[in-house]
């Protein structure tokens, strides 16, 4: 069995589930997530805890268990607690604000400044002496893919370093082109 699918999932305090078939709504204090999931996986509420289970062991059921207990799991703690992912912005003259609007501008060494609009349910932050921007949202999946649409505009160069960055990531520095040998070399 997998050992994912098999952990039970607890609902913290003021979360609620509604399984309608393969239709499953968790609401919380922060927002409301709707997702469906395969029919044959059985989704049960028994004693304030999810728990999913399958029909066969077959391989294909037993990867949708683990992915099912999974997505579930991430919509609990998103209604509960929420998400967020935190890039770093790194480079002489690159700087982000926040407009009133909500809309993120950056700008990034481009002619011109790089406009982003939050999606539905994406809040962005950003703290301008730090150089850090905060992407937050109670869908795990959203958030994530905003923060790399975002990181992609002007990933960190490999040779000075600057660009978008997440906060804590590593970027392993190239050595810069070697300067050819005092007249080594010349004529050949």
């Amino acid at each position: 069995m997998s050992r994912i699918g098999r952990m039970p999932i607890p609902l913290p305090p003021g979360v609620k589930v509604e399984i309608q078939g393969s239709r499953v709504t968790v609401s919380g204090p922060k927002g409301t997530l709707t997702r469906t999931f395969d029919p044959a996986m059985q989704i049960v509420i028994e004693d304030n805890t999810l728990r999913v289970y399958r029909p066969t062991d077959a391989r294909h059921h037993r990867a949708l268990h683990g992915l099912t207990r999974a997505l579930l799991a991430n919509m609990v703690q998103g209604v509960s607690q929420g998400y967020q992912k935190q890039l770093e912005i790194r480079g002489v003259g690159y700087r982000a604000e926040r407009q009133p609007d909500g809309t993120l501008v950056m700008h990034l060494g481009f002619s011109h400044p790089v406009r982003v609009r939050p999606p539905e349910g994406i809040t962005f932050e950003v703290d301008p002496k730090a150089g850090i921007i905060t992407v937050r949202g109670i869908d795990k999946e959203t958030v994530g893919r905003v923060a790399a649409e975002i990181r992609a505009w002007r990933p960190a160069d490999p040779y000075l370093g600057k660009g978008l960055r997440y906060l804590g990531e590593q970027i392993r520095q190239k050595a810069g082109k070697a300067g050819k040998g005092k007249g080594k070399g010349k004529g050949k």
